[in-house]
């Protein structure tokens, strides 16, 4: 079994979210070591103990320990304040690893990574690092507020030279790696942040309001996570300032995070509320304090929009949760949060510290329900695509297995066979949690392809190739209804004089694409089967088909490749591994023809090849 050692001095999974140092990087630590334990590995999260009311190992989910370093009080130290303290945690580290056997380190911010890259001297071990934040970039932001040492500095620097691998957030934080550290590029892989479908779905907004307490009748936007100054909260309650004097709209803004009853000191709820009674709108700005994860849902779904306009961010994982809730978003246009949010189709980016546009862009979605709406469903679609937590993991994983040692040959026949079965198991699993809503998606999309008379060409590479022709016979034939007529399916890959002569003489790279350009007609449907999503024919093929109106599927690996932006709908794997990929591709074509076969499943006439009358819509798929 392959053990990880997750490393993250300051931030722990087990916690509040929305504490002065508890953010986006313990949702990343938790999620990550959550979702690596469903694709079989063992995770142990290494943290500093900050509070004695838990044993130095906890058991925190299924294949996941969180290992409590003593290195320094046990108790809250803010994360400027601890790098001296990283000696110990190292010398901890140390001497449990000799006890220990590990595959690969992993390290979460300069700090951790410092620990990382001296055990990786050590230990023989290949260090991959997640920065979070860059010391250089933030200090640009920050100036003297930034209270890191400058030590740092020369950390990162040796961090970048001595890691095996520096995992970029996004691809501003790629290029600030190349132009502020000297990064080599073949060393960095952009691997974005993600969001748990089983945290975050959409809720009623009414429901919602109701659970929370909150007013039915108003409008509302939401500012949800770390209560720092560098997250622009202030730019958000100038906003909504100007909102209600240049337009007349009371927003109520309702605020999550850090601790609401502040009333003195230097807290930075306490400045809000003073900012919020200078602006006229105290009575329109309301802070809820911290609050478990499993209630954050029902903040992003209660919202008409969310609001996140901070100076920089490096990711910024809270707009990808309220897109997963429906929730469109406006965010600041800095580093990750430029990357993630779509502006005009997910939401609206501004330039940050102006509550002016802030105010302007909150106007015209308030005074356009249906607009409000209609971005928040492209939210939705869009952060289901690409962002979600597994797909995320399963990147990190291929490239956790491009580090680490090959499995020995001479593996005994018994053990090779008892691992393989364990493998399949494990991602059959990890495909049953999560792919389920994609494959509905997906059956939803060819039934009415189907219903409406048009027709579906499918194509693929070498076995996907095998399986475009295998799902073109049983839906071309029957699958397990004996009564239906053949729906029109049409495999890519099954006239072998097309393909030989038109490879020869021109080129491989055009084959479907050249099938797509005279088959395909508006209202089609172009299925693609892929392990890696990156084979140029499909994405040519892709392309033409968006150009052309024409709806795209793909059943896709983890990490998706090029196919994944170009795809109406894309069903991921959660595997690294091409041969479990493909073992999931098979079920889930068997999945597709039987949802399909429910869909439309009236009486047909001797050769027709659709339903007679309208189908009726099948109670597992998504409606029209």
């Amino acid at each position: 079994m392959t053990r990880i050692a997750l490393i993250s001095e300051h931030a722990s999974p087990i916690g509040l979210f929305g504490g002065v140092d508890s953010g986006g990087q313990n949702v990343y630590v938790g999620q990550v070591a959550k979702h690596l334990a469903l694709l079989g590995y063992e995770v142990d999260i290494f943290t500093r103990r900050d509070r004695t009311d838990l044993p130095e190992v906890v058991s925190w989910q299924p294949g996941v320990r969180v290992i409590l370093v003593p290195a320094g009080p046990a108790q809250f130290v803010p994360k400027e304040d601890m790098l001296p303290l990283m000696e110990p945690f190292e010398a901890f580290m140390a001497d449990w690893m000799t006890q220990h056997d590990y595959s690969l380190i992993h390290a979460n911010f300069w700090m951790s990574a410092l620990v990382g890259v001296n055990l990786k001297a050590r230990f023989h071990l290949p260090v991959v690092v997640t920065f979070h934040a860059l010391g250089l970039v933030r200090r640009q932001h920050q100036g003297q507020a930034d209270r890191f040492p400058d030590e740092r500095f020369d950390v990162e620097a040796r961090v970048v030279q001595e890691a095996d691998a520096i995992i970029a957030e996004c691809p501003q934080d790629r290029e600030d790696l190349l132009t502020l550290y000297q990064a080599a590029a073949s060393q960095i892989r952009v691997i974005p942040c993600g969001f748990d479908r089983a945290e975050f779905w959409p809720v009623n907004q009414t429901e919602a309001r109701q659970a929370l307490g909150l007013p039915q009748d108003e409008p509302m936007v939401l500012q949800l996570g770390r209560i720092v100054p560098r997250k622009g909260i202030d730019n958000v309650v100038r906003g909504v300032a100007h909102l209600a004097q240049a337009h007349g709209i009371a927003a109520q803004l309702v605020v999550v995070g850090g601790d609401a009853g502040a009333t003195g000191g230097p807290s930075e709820i306490v400045r809000l509320r003073r900012l919020a009674a200078s602006l006229g709108v105290a009575d329109q700005v309301t802070f809820m304090g911290q609050h478990g994860r499993d209630i954050l849902r029902h903040f992003y779904a209660a919202a008409d929009v969310f609001v996140t306009t901070p100076w920089y961010e490096p990711f910024g994982i809270t707009p990808l949760e309220a897109m997963a809730c429906g929730t469109p978003v406006i965010g600041a246009a800095v580093g990750g949060i430029k990357y993630t949010i779509k502006s005009g189709e997910t939401g609206y980016l501004v330039e940050p510290n102006s509550p002016t546009a802030l105010g302007d862009r909150l106007a015209h979605l308030f005074q356009n329900p249906e607009l409000r709406r209609m971005l928040g469903r492209q939210a939705l679609r869009h952060v289901s695509t690409q962002f979600t937590w597994y797909g995320v993991t399963a990147e990190i994983a291929d490239l956790y297995e491009s580090l680490t040692t090959p499995r020995q040959a001479a593996t005994l026949p018994t053990a090779l066979l008892e691992d393989s079965f364990a493998s399949v198991i494990q991602t059959f699993e990890s495909a049953r949690q999560q792919l389920g809503p994609d494959i509905v998606a997906a059956a939803t999309r060819l039934s009415r392809c189907f219903a409406q008379g048009k027709k579906v060409l499918v194509c693929g590479n070498g076995g996907s190739a095998a399986e475009a022709q295998h799902l073109s016979a049983e839906l071309m034939g029957r699958f397990r209804s004996p009564h239906r007529g053949g729906l029109p399916v049409i495999a890519l890959t099954s006239d072998t004089a097309l393909l030989t002569a038109w490879s020869n003489d021109v080129g491989y790279e055009d084959i479907f694409a050249r099938q797509v350009s005279a088959l395909a007609q508006p209202g089609d449907v172009l299925f693609a089967m892929s392990t890696s999503g990156r084979s140029r024919n499909l994405v040519k093929a892709f392309e033409l088909a968006r150009d052309r109106n024409i709806d795209r599927v793909a059943l896709l690996g983890a990490g998706g490749g090029d196919l994944l932006p170009l795809s109406d709908v894309a069903i991921r794997v959660p595997s690294g591994d091409s041969q479990r990929v493909q073992e999931v591709h098979l079920f889930v074509l068997h999945m597709l023809c039987e949802l399909i076969e429910g869909a439309l499943g009236q009486p047909q006439e001797a050769g027709s090849m659709v339903p007679k009358a309208p189908p009726r819509q099948s109670a597992l798929l998504l409606p029209p």
